[in-house]
């Protein structure tokens, strides 16, 4: 399962690198990010403008108070 930690990442070329990553998975994988921050504009994102994103079984979980985990899962269509 891909895994990208984009807290390094300057948060201008953070979305970029994510579409990179999940455009280049394998139907049915899941890409896990780790953020400092929930998510939600790049869920909002992804379900708008990704047919392949199966915005049904994203989940995201804190870890720390600037671990977000999230995980995009790749429809399987």
């Amino acid at each position: 399962m891909p895994r990208l930690d984009v807290r390094e990442i300057s948060p201008v070329n953070r979305h970029e690198k994510i579409h990179e990553e999940f455009e280049g998975m394998d139907p049915g994988e899941t890409l896990t990010i780790v953020n400092d921050h929930e998510p939600k504009p790049l869920y909002y994102e992804m379900a708008a403008e990704v047919p392949t994103f199966d915005e049904e079984a994203y989940e995201v979980r804190q870890d720390a108070p600037d671990e977000f985990v999230a995980e995009f899962p790749k429809s399987e269509e």
